[in-house]
């Protein structure tokens, strides 16, 4: 999977043809965090794909863990910010994807000595 230079994250499907409105999600998004880890969703990279068909915009996620007590809030939060930056109805879809710590931010694992 390409990723963006600079991070660890992968590249979104929509940000080539809808940068404008990846920025605005963006922005949402930094607001939802991780209530155990203390980052947000996108220093995690939890967000894994941005999808725009026509006028429906899907959207990948995946939890640090399958079980996360904090799962179902963090999905639904993810959900509400994105319209509101948005204004459109956001199809929000779970992913299987096992998350790693190497899907974070460059430098963050550094706190809990990860490298």
């Amino acid at each position: 999977m390409n990723e963006a230079p600079g991070t660890n994250r992968p590249v979104w499907q929509a940000e080539a043809d809808h940068p404008e409105l990846c920025e605005k999600l963006r922005q949402g998004w930094v607001e939802v965090i991780d209530p155990e880890l203390g980052f947000n969703i996108l220093q995690l990279g939890l967000i894994r794909d941005v999808k725009v068909d026509q006028d429906q915009v899907t959207v990948n996620m995946i939890l640090t863990t399958p079980f996360c007590p904090y799962g179902p809030a963090m999905l639904e939060s993810t959900r509400i910010k994105a319209e509101d930056a948005i204004q459109k109805t956001i199809n929000l879809e779970l992913g299987m994807e096992p998350w790693d710590f190497s899907m974070m931010e460059e430098g963050l694992g550094g706190d809990w000595g990860l490298w």
